[in-house]
């Protein structure tokens, strides 16, 4: 049961983790970063860019 319990609170640690990181993605603009990235990688893959 007590490896139960450490693997809960390690998942959740993962997760608060993982929540405070996008929140900080989302605030700095780096959405914005990986949009445009991925704009001029399909447009090279188009052969316009």
């Amino acid at each position: 049961m007590r490896s139960l319990n450490k693997q809960a609170l390690i998942r959740a640690l993962v997760l608060a983790a993982a929540i405070v990181f996008l929140t900080l993605g989302l605030k700095d603009g780096g959405f914005r970063d990986v949009k445009n990235k991925a704009i001029m990688i399909c447009y090279e893959c188009m052969g316009i860019g």
